[in-house]
């Protein structure tokens, strides 16, 4: 069974939508590892700050299932399926690593390509699987968040 991450943030009604979404996950996808969440600044808008966490869990699912499943979630949080990409959101759910898969599928790309380029998603994903293996660029995500320049990333940790 392909062992799945995935980011989440939001940063309306954070807390509630953020338990919402992991609730929706873990009723189709069953125990989910939880990073610790971060509050950091939005990106790209300004905006209130966003809680951030990420996500794993083994499934039997496709890789077409389990974002059939995170759309479901998103819904649930109130995020329409045509939101603004730079904005604030109610929920974000995204792929990051679906097992080993390498390429581009309907509705993501993998593993994301902006893993490596985002701090709020290294960062907790570092957080949770360390010792994960990136499948294109051969070394762990810890080995990538050391070397992650962290300039300008200073959330802090909280609690849902």
């Amino acid at each position: 069974m392909p062992r799945v991450f995935v980011a989440a943030g939001s940063n309306i009604d954070a807390p509630a939508n953020l338990q919402r979404a992991l609730d929706v996950v873990r009723a189709d996808c069953g125990p989910l590892e939880l990073s610790p969440v971060y509050a950091n600044a939005a990106v790209g808008f300004e905006g209130e700050d966003f809680l951030n966490l990420v996500f794993a869990f083994e499934t039997v699912l496709s890789l077409a299932g389990v974002l059939e499943v995170l759309h479901r979630a998103e819904t649930a949080c109130g995020r329409p399926r045509n939101a603004p990409k730079w904005a604030a959101r109610a929920m974000d759910l995204d792929v990051l690593l679906y097992g080993d898969e390498v390429g581009e599928f309907p509705g993501a790309v993998l593993p994301r390509p902006d893993l490596v380029k985002r701090a709020y998603m290294l960062g907790p994903l570092a957080a949770l699987a360390p010792e994960v293996e990136h499948p294109t660029l051969g070394r762990t995500i810890g080995e990538l968040w050391a070397a992650f320049d962290k300039a300008g990333w200073s959330p802090r940790v909280t609690a849902l």
